[in-house]
């Protein structure tokens, strides 16, 4: 988590948090992906937890300790897609 802190500070310039409130969120999404991941489901591999410029994925491995990613994103897939109320009224 500190490389993750580290290169915040250095690269991510266009971000809506601190530094300090990036490292409250990595610290926060770690737990969710670590409850995720405990909890998932017996055919599932990974724990995911993300907000809007940060996701964490546990994935499963062939030993005990899962493999952690932090990504820094401006978009994931794993977002779920809201409705828009104006592309409902224009198609309609």
């Amino acid at each position: 988590m500190a490389d993750a802190l580290k290169s915040f500070e250095k690269y991510v310039v266009c971000l809506d948090k601190t530094p300090e409130e990036c490292e409250a969120s990595l610290k926060s999404l770690m737990e969710k992906a670590i409850k995720a991941y405990e909890n998932r489901g017996p055919n599932l591999r990974h724990g995911i937890a993300l907000d809007k410029q940060v996701t964490i994925i546990l994935s499963q491995t062939d030993v005990d300790r899962p493999l952690c990613g932090i990504y820094f994103n401006l978009y994931t897939p794993y977002h779920k897609k809201q409705n828009n109320k104006k592309e409902k009224i224009e198609g309609s």
